[in-house]
């Protein structure tokens, strides 16, 4: 398939809520759809955009519904004793071991993949591109959101934390990078607004040893909306397609049922053809 230099995709994340994109990600597979130059994803997405990039269908659905729900993974009781909520450790060394991300064909074509990062004494977003030899760090610290996962990696020596936290949708970074026509695949109904949580509140207190983190936190909904915004109304030349999962979507960031999983994961490889007619109507 051709693909245009002024193209790209970007791959919200959101946990579990996930596996609505590696569904909409495995049926372009299907299809053999991949027209985009850039790939630019966060936490979760950023994972499911690496496999779409490795034509690996289906691994990411595994680690979905079998690893990530194991309880090697994600412990409550574990969590009440100090420990992790969700153990990235436990889950990337197991899935490497088991079903490796086949680095050589993501980087075969030299397309760029960039992953988004939090730094976390900064309070700002990094925008790594990503290497062969650096994937699986940079998307374990995309992934390591405070509370859930109790550890800061450290990228280049710099403690990193989940992208969302302070660049959730980076359109802006694609634009910035030249993109001209944009994909965006959204972990969020179309009709979702952010607003302030009890989370943020605990993730503000949870973050207080980082003043210019806790700080970057407090715009956290007001960047997400503008960046919905952004996507809605994208800057003169500039094409945005946006796909949401639909209002019946019913996975959550935790969630913890299969059966809701797969059927996450089948809304969104339903929605595969839809998209691409989407993005051949919608040129520059």
């Amino acid at each position: 398939m051709a693909v245009s230099p002024d193209t790209a995709l970007v791959v919200e994340g959101g946990a579990m809520r996930g596996v609505f994109s590696t569904g909409l990600l495995d049926g372009f597979l299907e299809r053999g759809f991949d027209p985009f130059a850039l790939g630019v994803g966060v936490s979760a997405g950023a994972g499911n955009l690496a496999a779409y990039r490795a034509r690996m269908r289906g691994r990411n659905l595994k680690i979905y519904t079998d690893y990530s729900l194991r309880p090697e993974f994600m412990s409550f009781a574990r969590f009440i004793r100090g420990g992790h909520l969700m153990d990235l450790d436990w889950l990337w060394r197991t899935t490497i071991a088991e079903i490796r991300l086949d680095r050589k064909t993501i980087y075969a074509d030299g397309r760029p993949l960039v992953v988004c990062l939090t730094d976390v004494r900064r309070g700002e977003a990094v925008y790594r591109e990503t290497r062969a030899d650096d994937l699986e760090p940079a998307l374990k610290a995309s992934s390591a959101m405070p509370i859930l996962y109790r550890d800061f990696p450290l990228i280049d020596g710099r403690p990193m934390a989940d992208g969302g936290l302070v660049d959730p949708l980076p359109v802006g970074e694609a634009i910035r990078r030249g993109a001209r026509r944009i994909m965006v695949i959204r972990s969020r109904p179309r009709g979702y607004e952010k607003r302030e949580t009890l989370l943020q509140h605990i993730l503000n207190w949870r973050l207080r040893r980082f003043p210019l983190l806790k700080k970057a936190m407090g715009h956290r909904v007001r960047r997400y909306n503008e960046a919905v915004r952004l996507i809605r109304r994208p800057p003169p030349g500039i094409s945005v397609v946006e796909i949401c999962p639909p209002d019946t979507f019913r996975s959550s960031r935790l969630s913890r049922d299969p059966r809701i999983l797969f059927e996450g994961y089948e809304q969104g490889r339903a929605l595969a053809g839809e998209a691409i007619t989407s993005w051949k109507n919608n040129p520059a």
